[in-house]
């Protein structure tokens, strides 16, 4: 059938084929996200600013004192990269990191990176799958790990002085198992947004834009409960149902977040101030033989009520963890061994926890699921914070019966940076 002889409304939409297709949203991809030809013109009709306009709204800007990304409100999902620097020119880095702070600031507002593609014989900048979507709250954080100052006993790009002593591998805790693959890495990028796509496009982009400067080490998706399944603000439930983060710090309370998140004056090299330290763990959780546990023990192991997250024998969440209480056979109420216990100690160390569930498919090895919680947490100082917290968890904590760690990984995370500048630029 020719065009002449269309019915009007889709010879409206043949009209609009080439328009399309000259935006990156040909055919074969419009009709992927839609049910038929009807709904892509739906789409230009709803979305007119994708011709050419952003349409975003819901933004984060990727500018200012701190990196986004830390101390945001978590997003419904993450995409987490580990790379490895293949090249051996301090040029070649500073270079990547302007490009990355170029990029990263188009996407978390939105808009699509570099120019529009106007020579149909080169591949676009852009790789265009979120084209038409918001920025969905995205955030791009950027970190560097001690082996990008450092190889084999090389000074890699002459800023081994500028190394700051809490960068450093995690000391090796018992019960740990770890493997390379999931281990370590010379700089890292968290992307969180409410949309998964949005996420995954992130890393996309600035992975090829590292295109011979560095490569993939290792990979992580992550999910929470969405904004869309619940509507209220609560504390997201890990993969055991029990809820995760509920002690943090208030991200209200500057001075708070200055003495327990913040690098500051004196901690270190002056480069790092604004920044912070992120831990990342790959933790597996034997989720089939969790299932097969009663409720009781669950909560011990816990030292919460699994539907509330209230500390046992509390009614709310935040009620203060009463360590002392006893019952009426003079035993503690939350057990000695418990998760809430252990990681309290004496109450001095303080994290920011910001973890993601992942379920990637099938253990091969043992048939079961390969799923559990990508854990994060940002801190001042590792040595003092994190580190003494896991060293008690990896001994006393009921939870081991139940989890192995997979991964590890330490970062510097970059401070934020002025519109002008670029990220590391303190560094370098």
């Amino acid at each position: 059938m020719k065009d002449d002889q269309l019915p009007d409304y889709l010879t409206k939409q043949v009209s609009r084929r080439s328009l399309l297709k000259g935006i990156g949203l040909g055919g074969a991809g419009v009709l992927l996200a839609t049910s038929g030809v009807g709904s892509a013109l739906a789409l230009t009709d709803q979305f007119p600013d994708i011709l050419g306009k952003n349409n975003s709204k819901n933004k984060i800007n990727f500018y200012g004192t701190h990196q986004a990304g830390i101390t945001t409100e978590q997003q419904n999902h993450l995409y987490f990269a580990s790379l490895n620097i293949t090249t051996s020119n301090k040029a070649d880095l500073i270079s990547l990191f302007k490009k990355w702070t170029e990029a990263a600031a188009a996407m978390t507002s939105g808009e699509a990176i570099g120019q529009p593609a106007k020579n149909g014989l080169l591949p676009p900048d852009d790789t265009g799958e979120v084209a038409g979507l918001s920025a969905s709250n995205l955030t791009i954080t950027f970190g560097v790990g001690p082996t990008f100052f450092e190889k084999e006993g090389k000074d890699r790009f002459g800023l081994l002085h500028k190394k700051p002593a809490e960068l450093k591998d995690l000391p090796k805790f018992p019960l740990d198992a770890l493997e390379e693959r999931w281990t370590g890495g010379d700089i890292c990028i968290q992307a969180c947004s409410d949309d998964m796509q949005v996420a995954f496009h992130a890393v996309r982009n600035l992975v090829r834009i590292a295109r011979g400067k560095a490569v993939l080490h290792f990979t992580q998706s992550g999910f929470l409960r969405s904004k869309q399944s619940s509507g209220k603000n609560e504390t997201p439930r890990n993969l055991f149902g029990f809820k995760d983060g509920t002690i943090n710090p208030n991200l209200k309370d500057k001075q708070e977040l200055n003495e327990q998140v913040w690098v500051q004056r004196g901690d270190g090299p002056n480069w790092l101030i604004g920044g912070s330290y992120l831990v990342v763990r790959r933790i597996q959780m034997f989720i089939e033989v969790w299932d097969r546990t009663t409720l009781k023990d669950q909560e011990e192991t816990f030292g919460r009520h699994r539907d509330s997250g209230a500390p046992l024998s509390k009614k709310n969440e935040f009620d203060q963890v009463d360590l002392e209480e006893k019952n009426e056979n003079g035993q503690y109420v939350i057990p000695k061994t418990s998760h809430v216990r252990v990681a309290h100690g004496k109450g001095k160390e303080q994290i920011l926890r910001r973890a993601y569930s992942y379920a990637d498919g099938m253990d091969l090895k043992t048939g079961t699921f390969d799923a559990g919680l990508f854990f994060m947490s940002y801190q001042r100082k590792p040595s003092k914070q994190f580190v003494p917290m896991q060293q008690r968890l990896a001994q006393m904590d009921k939870l081991n019966e139940y989890i192995v760690h997979k991964g590890s990984a330490v970062f510097a995370c970059l401070p934020g940076v002025k519109k002008g500048g670029f990220i590391g630029e303190t560094l370098f």
